[in-house]
């Protein structure tokens, strides 16, 4: 279906399934790359750990929450070997650190980067040096080499042209990136991040996830992130772990701790969420299942007809590559925009993950549903989504799959759905 008066085109797809169900990953991998067993630390008469067991797993990205002065960054500096456990065990892919030798531990700690709250770079050395601090101090390449690792990583974190300036010189955010830029200038195969979006504003913050889980998912890092930013973390995270009085209250999955009903782990996750989703002002996920199960019980109970309709921004790695992260966040924040401008006042719209916009319309079937998709791709222009020289020679890939809910589905199913070859799914090809 083409609409000439619109700098678009619409069509519909069938979104192939994968073949097949991909397997957990933890039930390939056995044996976690990082665990902490049954782990004491006190200073003085402070019990900060109690006990704590922790298991983080290789290729994946794991967020430590907890409230403040509870011990998350202690139990990074544990990691990276700043503090010994008083009693208990740290295991590295099953073997205790206490019993490596001195050349194995060498050997792990050149494996390892952090990357500090506060961003820790030294004011009196340019971007450049500063990146280039880590190769210099640990390793005996030559200045060719180092100059090509370091003109690389400013390459990808959008740093090129700055490398004779100083941190006082440079915003917020890029001190973020060139702290990520020499926390990987090493190559390293475990980062941890110390609540690493401090003191940054909703888009920024956003990016800044982008960033981390860009980069790991292109690098093939294991991260463990210590952060406050609920629900926004665990859009980026495969494991969440709650500690809690020196203990690890709570380990699992973002969807496993937003459905437990240890009412410890509930009060703070609550506690934190923002009343909206900070970067575009939209309901937040967990508030858009709610309105799923309220409009669920209205169908099973007066039968009331809704539908979910499921928007993604595709191509947003290629927008993070091309604008940089701050821009593809941009997009998503003005897609929330564009969408919620088309609402009744019965309809829910919320954010469902870095790229992932859910509507849940009240009293809708399959057609309305169809139709509210049509009418706001009639209106759409980059000029919506990226202001300037950005929009040249970039075309916007947003797709909308639909569902109606049936009786008893869960909202996984009702969105796989809405994502399949069984319904229809539209392409905004926005150029």
């Amino acid at each position: 279906m083409n609409f000439p008066y619109a700098p678009f085109h619409l069509t519909c797809q069938a979104k192939i399934p994968p073949c097949g169900e991909e397997p957990d990953f933890r039930d390939l991998m056995k044996q976690p790359l990082i665990q902490f067993e049954n782990v004491y630390k006190r200073f003085g008469a402070n019990q900060v750990l109690n006990g704590a067991n922790l298991k983080i797993f290789q290729g994946e990205i794991t967020t430590i929450i907890g409230k403040s002065g509870t011990g998350k960054s202690v139990l990074l500096k544990h990691i990276i070997g700043l503090l010994k456990p008083d009693s208990g065990r740290i295991l590295f892919q099953g073997r205790s650190l206490s019993e490596m030798k001195r050349a194995e531990i060498d050997s792990l700690k050149a494996k390892l980067s952090y990357m500090f709250q506060d961003t820790a770079l030294f004011d009196s050395m340019s971007v450049y040096e500063n990146i280039a601090l880590p190769l210099r101090e640990a390793t005996s390449l030559p200045k060719a080499e180092i100059k090509a690792r370091v003109w690389d990583k400013m390459k990808l974190f959008d740093l090129e042209g700055i490398d004779e300036k100083y941190p006082s010189q440079l915003s917020g955010g890029m001190k973020k990136r060139v702290a990520l830029a020499r926390a990987l200038v090493t190559e390293p195969k475990i980062v941890l991040f110390d609540e690493p979006t401090t003191g940054l504003d909703p888009i920024r913050k956003s990016a800044v996830h982008s960033m981390i889980s860009d980069y790991q998912r292109r690098l093939g890092f294991t991260g463990v992130v210590i952060s406050h930013d609920i629900p926004d973390i665990f859009y980026i995270s495969q494991r969440v772990a709650m500690l809690d009085e020196g203990l690890i209250r709570f380990e699992g999955t973002p969807e496993e701790i937003r459905q437990t009903s240890d009412e410890v782990v509930q009060q703070f996750i609550q506690g934190l969420e923002t009343p909206h989703d900070a970067l575009t002002g939209l309901a937040t996920q967990s508030q858009g299942e709610r309105k799923f199960q309220e409009e669920m019980a209205r169908l099973e109970s007066q039968q009331i007809t809704f539908s979910v309709i499921s928007f993604t921004v595709q191509n947003l790695d290629e927008v993070n590559e091309k604008l940089g992260h701050v821009t593809g966040q941009t997009v998503v924040k003005n897609l929330a925009s564009r969408v919620t401008q088309q609402l009744e006042i019965t309809d829910t719209c919320s954010r469902y993950g870095m790229n992932k916009i859910m509507v849940v319309q009240h009293n809708a079937k399959m057609d309305k549903a169809r139709k509210f998709c049509i009418k706001l791709a009639r209106e759409l222009r980059v000029s919506d989504f990226i202001e300037g020289e950005g929009q040249n020679g970039l075309n916007l890939w947003i797709t909308a799959g639909f569902a109606e809910a049936r009786e008893g589905s869960p909202l996984k199913e009702v969105l796989a759905d809405a994502e399949s070859t069984d319904s229809t799914y539209f392409e905004f090809r926005i150029e």
